[in-house]
């Protein structure tokens, strides 16, 4: 397993290979790729270590949030031997001595700043229209509409997420979900923000949160992981629904990761 200095120098390493071959292959002077690109996956220990999770009950609520790696049999469906478990429990109420000064219900998870010895690591989805989640929604049935999808860019307002609400089609199996980045509306501090700007296309963290408290919703919450990509209106279709698959026959939704 690698250490966070090893993984430190590696990112380091990536970006200074990356920026000189870009220089001897004169990248700057092609089109830019508008090909599927995979910022995120969540199939193995390594990967989960790259994201960190929140709720209420750091604060003093009882949510609970958890993120582990799960190798259910229901993964074969994707083709995976794992894939992540977001999973916990959902709750309103806080503990006594927080009573009236913490609001309970919500648990999250995003991927972890990357830093190198030149900076954060960005993801630029100037190229691309839409991210792309494969998700597999479980729990109880109270908390499926309450799910959002979080980004955050190197805005010059370090506090504000884009959020885009989840709506699942599907039960206890895989699903891709297609969200145009232009649907997305700045929040901050988990209010919904009165002024709207255009968000930068560098990404820096991608999270999805489960927002009970919002609704009143409580309840036990999970929810499978496997990738998050970004893509364009030419490939926001999903090989696991058969309807649309054969459209694309000789492409799947595993891609290159650039």
């Amino acid at each position: 397993m690698q250490s966070w200095r090893q993984i430190y120098w590696n990112r380091t390493r990536k970006q200074l290979v990356d920026g000189l071959t870009d220089i001897l292959k004169m990248t700057g002077a092609d089109p830019p790729s508008r090909a599927p690109k995979t910022l995120f996956s969540f199939n193995s220990k390594e990967d989960l270590r790259m994201y960190a999770t929140g709720c209420d009950g750091d604060i003093g609520g009882n949510s609970t949030a958890n993120l582990d790696l799960d190798e259910s049999a229901h993964n074969a469906r994707i083709g995976k031997p794992a894939t992540a478990k977001f999973w916990g429990d959902m709750r309103l109420d806080v503990k006594p001595q927080y009573k009236g000064r913490v609001r309970g219900g919500y648990a999250a998870f995003r991927n972890k700043h990357r830093p190198s010895l030149f900076g954060d690591i960005l993801d630029n989805i100037e190229f691309h229209e839409y991210i792309a989640l494969r998700l597999r929604l479980g729990g109880d049935p109270s908390t499926h509409n309450s799910y959002f999808v979080n980004l955050q860019t190197n805005g010059p307002i370090s506090t504000d997420v884009w959020q885009h609400r989840l709506y699942f089609q599907r039960k206890n199996e895989w699903e891709d979900l297609f969200i145009p980045f232009r649907s997305f509306v700045r929040t901050n501090n988990g209010e919904l923000s009165e002024i709207q700007l255009q968000m930068s296309d560098k990404l820096r963290s991608v999270g999805i949160s489960l927002l009970g408290g919002n609704a009143g919703i409580s309840g036990k919450y999970e929810l499978n992981i496997d990738s998050v990509r970004i893509v364009n209106e030419e490939d926001a279709v999903s090989d696991l629904d058969p309807a649309t698959s054969s459209e694309k026959e000789g492409q799947s939704w595993e891609d290159i990761k650039i």
